[in-house]
């Protein structure tokens, strides 16, 4: 492997690493000999995803945080800078969406409660905020460091139903800009903050939008594969490769870019 794609004794903290997506991020990282801190928020799933990527010959370490909890998430790079000595990496992987947060023919706009938009904002956009305000401070002192931050298709374009989800991953790339400028002009150019955008990936958030119970597509399904030019859904392990790519020296120049990651959905109208 070139040495510019070489992430081998670096660090790597991951918020919602328990998650489906970010994962498999983190078995991928530390495949490649990074460090892995795995931050999840409440029971055994961080700590068994840490045991397994030891098992598989990895450097893993996890801790119970809450993304939305300054105090907690001190707490955690703390504990990270004791067993690590350093972080290199952040990634943003907190986040998802809420069947009470979107339309259907069940719950109209204008009867979804207002808590259940807040969460979904809250999770996806303040995790994000508060979370590179912790870690991120490291990286202004240290003048280098990497942010990774999980935007969607759904922040190009906001997608039906799913209008909290739509607005907070409009502002995770948002921010995702923001902070690569704010990052460079007030502390060090040789900090990086980008974002992947996946596309459409079946996982528990959205399955019940995407996938009848007896297997087949819902409408909504089939319009999402129409138009994907590739026609089919992405795999975790597809979003890995290119985050990989993000995190190392072969990406030194790509700095507030939001990727896009979805079978040719975004290039594609219909026409």
């Amino acid at each position: 492997m070139s040495m510019i794609f070489d992430l081998k004794g670096k660090t790597a903290v991951i918020t919602g690493a328990t998650g489906i997506l970010c994962s498999v991020i983190a078995k991928e990282l530390a495949k490649q000999g990074v460090n892995v801190a795995v931050l999840g928020h409440g029971g055994d799933k961080a700590k068994m995803l840490a045991d397994e990527i030891i098992r598989d010959g990895g450097s893993a370490i996890y801790y119970n945080a809450d993304v939305l909890n300054k105090e907690s998430l001190i707490e955690a790079r703390d504990y990270v800078i004791e067993k690590y000595q350093d972080i290199d990496i952040l990634i943003n992987g907190a986040g998802g969406n809420k069947k009470e947060a979107t339309t259907s023919d069940e719950l109209s706009f204008f009867d979804i409660d207002f808590k259940a938009l807040e969460c979904v904002f809250n999770l996806n956009v303040m995790g994000a905020v508060l979370t590179t305000q912790v870690f991120g401070e490291l990286f202004a002192k240290s003048g280098k460091g990497c942010v990774i931050n999980i935007s969607s298709m759904a922040a190009y374009h906001p997608l039906t139903k799913t209008i909290a989800y739509s607005g907070a991953k409009a502002a995770v790339s948002n921010f995702t800009e923001w902070m690569a400028v704010h990052f460079n002009q007030n502390y060090s150019t040789k900090i990086r903050v980008n974002a992947v955008a996946p596309g459409f990936l079946l996982t528990n958030q959205n399955k019940y939008l995407m996938v009848q119970e007896n297997g087949d597509p819902t409408e909504r399904g089939k319009k999402v594969l129409d138009k994907t030019p590739m026609n089919r859904y992405g795999n975790p392990e597809e979003i890995a490769g290119p985050v990989l790519w993000l995190c190392s020296e072969a990406a030194s120049f790509v700095n507030g870019a939001v990727i896009p990651i979805d079978g040719g959905f975004s290039s594609y109208w219909g026409v």
